[in-house]
């Protein structure tokens, strides 16, 4: 038993396991934040990308192209850093946790780092690459971790 532990091997203080349907509420409501916040950074570059096309005779599907992948880029970077670096910060938690009452924690309750956080968010790849199971984890382990949070040695926990 670790020192952030109790007997009955919950986390330190008041917090308990977070289980599969709050984490599920957090991840839609950071969906919702990311989907918009990117979309709105890609309209406005992939609008200057078009104009600046068309007004000085460059191939419009070069631009598509080229305003597609930034498009993605933002996407990857945009959330990656939403994730990581609100995880890692004093608040422990995206917006989306932060709303149902969760933080992000190691398993010995402390804050996580950046790298840690990273490496969380991009084991979620893996989590959703094996149809979803990774995530569905949480809901039947006995310490309610899904399979990233097993690869990063983290938890998720109410406060």
């Amino acid at each position: 038993m670790s020192e952030a532990t109790t007997a009955d091997d919950q986390p330190r203080g008041d917090g308990r396991y977070a289980g599969f349907w709050l984490r599920a509420v957090a991840v839609l409501i950071d969906g919702l934040i990311t989907g918009v916040a990117v979309f709105v950074v890609s309209f406005v570059i992939g609008f200057a990308i078009g104009f600046s096309s068309a007004t000085s005779g460059g191939d419009p599907v070069t631009a598509q192209v080229v305003s597609g992948l930034i498009g993605q880029g933002i996407a990857v970077i945009g959330t990656w850093l939403y994730f990581a670096l609100l995880e890692s910060s004093s608040m422990q938690a995206t917006l989306g946790k932060k709303a149902m009452g969760l933080i992000v924690v190691d398993v010995d309750g402390r804050r996580i780092s950046f790298g840690r956080a990273t490496g969380r968010y991009f084991a979620k790849i893996l989590s959703f690459a094996i149809l979803l199971i990774g995530y569905f984890m949480a809901g039947w382990t006995k310490r309610k971790q899904a399979l990233h949070d097993m690869i990063a040695s983290t938890l998720v926990i109410r406060v």
